[in-house]
């Protein structure tokens, strides 16, 4: 122990800490590659995923063929399951036309329901003499087992999660030949077992497994070629397909002490995984290969569309439930899945995962991981990167290599997590010591700059830049009505005048942050503040309207708090009334202003008409006025109502304007549908030039409900008709306003 002290202290000294700690974590690493957690696993598989996607299997034949029970099957035939006498016919045309085995990748566990000697009891009205005529009718099993038995049929059985019964030792099971290890104890084992009915099986050539366990995420990248179920080795059911068609009697099943190589049949041999599991290598589903089971059973199939194939049974109907995801395709069919694991077999094209890969991956794991550790204290960042990178590229060419020319899985995902893994401990080692300097930085420059650059000049120098970004953003300005008066009361009194600005100030902050806005600045009682920067915001045109309302909503809290202590302590209560303007349009934002001192700040045309806007609030009635572009994105959240076409002083393109009265309820009340209406009204007459028509439409407005809201409005284009009328507008005039002030 004393030595191991001695030594780690050498090394710290020598090399530092940070490698100590590094070389550590490799060995770390190698024992979660030993233990494979699911975690490390399920990054592997996706990575292959991926490999599958670049480069799937390529069909040089279609020695399968899908007979499917499609929807146009089932609307044709009759909802599933259908009598077995109609799955007879299906075998028996197939077998006609020559397929060289047919599998059912559906299961028959039951009697068929429409046996006669079942369907009779079901009857009603029936005399004893006609029930005992159906009862003597053969079964449709019986006739479906006939069916099966002049062809070459197997038949699909399921593992379940519990025991069931006992396996009936009297009907046929596949031989086993085993060579190695005993594979009981790597296969995944299924304590119970669903069959098909005894006479279905007894009439079968061959019995297998439908089972295909997803991986966790869902995705089938591996079909089980064998599987144990209540204690018996049981083959797949495309295992099984290929020992029929090719005469085996028994299935051979090769071991080491990792676990399961590989299985097989006379003529073929199927490499695995350690449980018996084979890589589906899979190619994009083929409708080609689809055969509809209504045209079998109608003569409508050609032969050469059968002979000499492999048959699967199965469904690709949405109602049966059986989609499937896989690497390649997120919604196969399950049945596919077995025509893609025979396809494979047949034509030679398997993928699998060598024994020796964990030695290769292990081998590149622990030799990056060492250069790295040796080396990167040394080398720059962007050296650091480009050699990494290099690195990654060989291991990634590497593995790719494998699977294209050879069709083997070898994993680059571990020795490039590891590397990562370890990279990223030797950075944060370095910050640390950068943190280290950034304090002795803050100690040596404190007495001599603001706290404030002295922070920017430790944390990012490279920051303090002048410069910016276009961006579309929302801003607004804020400004208090009357408060010249307001500050006039408290002339004799500066700090309650400073008391008051805090007070309304921090409300009406905290409502724009609280709707991620940034508040950019202060400017006396004003405020100005803008939206979709720095972060990004993909409703500011909406926060920044549910903003303004808070801030009406916030001024009224302010205000009756003031007029209750205005009752108590006898002295005169002015109300505080905020106008706010909001305009959406592109802005310049960055760090603005000169060497020595910047803000993060925003500017641009869209920031002066915001200004602009707020100004008008006074002029037209309403606290909240927004631009054209804040009142389209806003329009199906808030009560939006036009204003006023407007040429803003200095500006050549007119805007419409709008006011925001409040939110959603305020929009559907029938009392605001009403002055909208009304609002439009008179805009309409007045752009057009007919100013009865408008002051007629005023003067309905003045006796509707809340009128005195819209009087203030009512007022202004009072005023602009009676002028209009003794001076009548250009004839190019388009209804626009020129403001005459800012």
């Amino acid at each position: 122990m004393k030595r191991l002290k001695i030594w780690r202290r050498w090394f710290a000294r020598r090399f530092g800490y940070a490698r100590l700690v590094c070389l550590a974590l490799l060995v770390g690493f190698a024992a979660l590659r030993i233990a494979d957690p699911s975690l490390v696993e399920e990054l592997r598989v996706r990575t292959f995923d991926h490999y599958q996607v670049w480069d799937s299997r390529k069909k040089t034949a279609r020695p399968v063929v899908i007979v499917d029970i499609d929807d146009r099957t089932l609307k044709a035939v009759g909802q599933w399951p259908w009598p077995r006498t109609k799955l007879a016919d299906l075998v028996t045309n197939l077998t006609r036309l020559g397929a060289a085995a047919i599998a059912f990748d559906v299961m028959f566990p039951e009697p068929d329901r429409l046996n006669p000697d079942i369907a009779v009891e079901t009857f009603r009205n029936l005399d004893e003499a006609t029930r005992d005529k159906l009862k003597a009718l053969p079964s449709n099993d019986q006739m479906f087992a006939e069916a099966m038995k002049r062809s070459r049929v197997v038949l699909g059985e399921t593992g379940l999660p519990v025991s069931n019964s006992e396996l009936d030792k009297k009907l046929p099971q596949t031989g086993l030949a085993t060579l190695g290890e005993e594979p009981h104890r790597f296969l995944f084992e299924f304590p119970g077992l669903l069959r098909n009915i005894p006479v279905l099986e007894a009439a079968s050539a061959g019995r297998g497994l439908l089972t295909i366990k997803p991986e966790r995420d869902g995705i089938v990248r591996r079909a089980p070629m064998i599987t144990q179920a209540q204690d018996v080795i049981l083959p797949s059911l495309s295992l099984e397909m290929l020992r029929v068609v090719s005469g085996s009697d028994t299935m051979l099943v090769k071991t080491d002490r990792e676990g399961i190589r590989s299985v097989g049949v006379k003529g073929f041999s199927i490499p695995t995984d350690k449980n018996g599991q084979l890589w589906v290598h899979f190619a994009p589903q083929d409708p080609s290969i689809y055969v509809p089971a209504v045209d079998v059973l109608e003569g409508r199939v050609a032969s050469d569309r059968v002979a000499q194939r492999l048959v699967l049974i199965g469904t690709s109907a949405a109602g049966l439930n059986d989609i499937k995801t896989t690497p390649v395709d997120p919604a196969m069919p399950g049945v596919e899945i077995h025509a893609q694991v025979l396809e494979s077999a047949l034509t030679g094209s398997i993928i699998s995962q060598p024994n020796y890969g964990i030695a290769l991956e292990f081998f590149a794991a622990m030799i990056m991981g060492v250069l790295v550790i040796i080396f990167a204290p040394k080398f720059g960042p962007v050296t650091l990167v480009g050699v990494g990178a290099l690195f990654a590229s060989v291991l990634i060419g590497f593995s790719w290599y494998y699977y294209v020319r050879y069709r083997l899985l070898i994993d680059p995902t571990y020795p490039l997590l590891s590397t990562t893994a370890i990279y990223l401990t030797l950075i944060f080692a370095s910050f640390v010591r950068e943190q280290q300097q950034r304090k002795q930085i803050r100690g040596h420059f404190a007495q001599y700059l603001s706290p404030v650059l002295v922070e920017q000049m430790a944390q990012s120098p490279e920051k303090v830049v002048l410069g910016g970004e276009e961006r579309q953003m929302t801003i607004m300005f804020s400004d208090v009505r009357g408060f010249t008066t307001i500050s006039e009361s408290y002339k004799h009194d500066p700090q309650g005048l400073t008391a008051l600005m805090n007070r309304f100030l921090t409300p009406l902050t905290n409502a724009i942050l609280a709707r991620k806005g940034y508040v950019d600045k202060y400017m006396g009682d004003a405020i100005m503040a803008f939206w979709n920067a720095p972060l990004d915001d993909k409703q500011h045109e909406i926060n920044a309207c549910e903003a303004a309302i808070d801030m009406l909503e916030k001024i009224d809290e302010v205000n009756k708090e003031r007029e209750e202590e205005a009752a108590e302590g006898g002295h005169v209560y002015i109300p505080l009334n905020v106008g706010i303007g909001l305009n959406t349009g592109v802005g310049v934002v960055g760090n603005m202003g000169s060497d020595l001192k910047f803000n993060y700040s925003v500017l641009g045309d869209s920031v002066n008409l915001a200004s602009r806007l707020e100004g008008q609030t006074k002029e037209y009635g309403f606290p909240i006025i927004v631009g054209s572009k804040t009142a389209l994105a806003a329009k199906d959240k808030f009560a939006i109502l036009e204003l006023d076409f407007i040429m803003v002083k200095g500006k050549t393109e007119p805007e419409v304007i709008y006011a925001v009265a409040g939110r959603e309820d305020v929009m559907h009340s029938g009392a605001f549908q009403r002055l909208r209406n009304i609002t439009i009204e008179m805009l309409a007459c007045y752009r057009s030039r007919d100013w009865q028509g408008a002051l007629d439409a005023i003067e309905r407005g003045r006796r509707s409900e809340d009128a005195d809201t819209l009087e203030k409005l009512f007022r202004l284009y009072e005023a602009r008709i009676r002028n209009y009328q003794a001076n009548p507008p250009p004839d190019d005039w388009n209804g626009a306003y020129a403001l005459l002030t800012k």
